[in-house]
């Protein structure tokens, strides 16, 4: 029999040993309860690896890109709105006005895209079917912070000239040149051949993809070789630009905005016929999505949590009635009703810390297989872990309150004459 007014450290030691005793009714209990704090943690791990992943992916192409194209950015299944396919196409025209006109902007790249799947690149033997090719100006690097590591890239006269040249990502250089140095090496792109001039340095992997499989070629050579995308009436243009100064960024919008409305003669109230994407933007779409997914899988962790916390104050309500004539007696002796509440309520916490700890446990398991299997930058701060303990015990708190103040409620003498 414990004594009068026990402690907190002794009520969690018997708690701790009445689960030892009764191993699988305390597993069962405390199923929800590991449920709603490993989702929590993986949860937090996957969203901050998420949104670093994004972050490195975006920034990596200059955090103040501000970029000009026909529709608006957008994520997910679905075609575009026949208000977009509607639109003008923007043009090399508009790219070169851009340029002369602007005062605050530092380069001006016009780029024309053919995606993987619709084009073969092949340097003797060895081919690649997933490269995507772009046209391009000598401003790309500078407008997109993607840079050669070996050779050089376009010059004017490049582009005047429609020269068969190319630059080339590290991925499209190791499988058609495997241990070469591909620098003044040939490659053909649908049968035309082309010279490499130089290597883009390394941009890694986005979400399983990655960013460097990319073969360059002058705009003019782009037009030359796919007529189809400069004439086909879709997304055939896009005007990636940068400011002089970081500082300038949002005037840069304006700015240049206001040039491309000009030349498009929109009339004052008249919505852009354009959409402007900016890194910061595209971030921020990301970052509403991965809000919207934390959202759902805090609902989850919460259903989950009051699952756990009535199988809790079931288990205690059982105990309670178990040990009613425990109660009885220490009462009897001198015990307080608080010094019998608090008992119980010290038992409900230690259940639900214990079912907190190996849900932590759990959560950052997943976390760390996700990381070492997928390559994905999971991970779970310290406050998400501070957090997840913090919500079982509180759990423990609120469902443990009716049984601890049940069983203090109990008449003594009552107590005594149950069986």
């Amino acid at each position: 029999m414990r004594r009068p007014g026990s402690g907190w450290i002794e009520n969690a030691r018997f708690a701790l040993a009445a689960m030892r005793e009764q191993k699988l009714r305390s597993f069962l209990t405390l199923l929800g309860v590991m449920a709603g704090v490993a989702t929590v943690i993986m949860m937090v791990s996957f969203v901050v690896g998420f949104e670093r992943q994004v972050t490195a992916a975006f920034t990596s192409f200059g955090s103040h890109l501000v970029q000009f194209q026909k529709f608006e950015p957008r994520f997910g299944p679905g075609g575009h709105p026949e208000e977009e396919r509607n639109r003008r196409d923007l043009t090399i025209e508009d790219a070169l006005a851009l340029k002369r006109l602007s005062k605050l902007v530092k380069a001006v790249s016009q780029e024309r895209y053919l995606f993987r799947g619709g084009v073969v690149v092949k340097a003797g033997r060895n081919q690649m079917d997933s490269a995507t090719v772009f046209g391009t100006n000598p401003d790309y690097s500078e407008a997109n912070v993607h840079f050669v590591q070996d050779g050089r890239f376009f010059t004017d006269s490049d582009i005047e000239h429609a020269a068969p040249v190319c630059v080339i990502g590290p991925d499209v250089a190791d499988r058609l040149f495997p241990l070469q140095d591909p620098i003044d090496r040939v490659l053909t792109i649908n049968g035309r051949s082309y010279r490499v001039i130089g290597l883009f340095e390394s941009k890694g992997q986005f979400f399983g993809g990655s960013n460097d499989a990319f073969v360059s070629i002058p705009i003019s050579a782009f037009d030359s070789l796919f007529p189809e995308v400069k004439n086909g009436g879709g997304d055939t243009i896009h005007i990636a630009t940068v400011p002089k100064r970081p500082e300038d960024f949002e005037a840069l919008i304006d700015e240049e905005t206001a040039i491309l409305r000009a030349r498009r003669g929109l009339r004052p109230g008249q919505p852009n016929d354009f959409a402007v994407m900016t890194s910061v933007g595209r971030l921020n779409q990301f970052r509403q999505i991965t809000g919207g997914v934390a959202a759902a899988m805090l609902v989850i962790a919460a259903i989950a949590l009051l699952v756990g916390g009535v199988g809790v104050m079931n288990i205690m309500l059982v105990n309670v009635t178990q040990r009613t004539r425990e109660i009885g007696l220490r009462k009897a002796i001198g015990a307080r009703r608080r010094d019998i509440a608090v008992q119980f309520l010290v038992e409900a916490v230690t259940l639900t810390a214990v079912g907190g700890t190996l849900g932590i446990g759990l959560g950052l398991g997943a976390a760390f297989l996700v990381r070492l299997t997928l390559e994905f930058q999971a991970a779970a701060p310290v406050w998400s872990i501070v957090l997840g303990f913090g919500v079982s015990t509180v759990v423990g708190l609120v469902f443990g309150m009716w049984p601890a103040i049940k069983a203090a409620r109990q008449d003594p003498i009552e107590a005594l004459r149950y069986e």
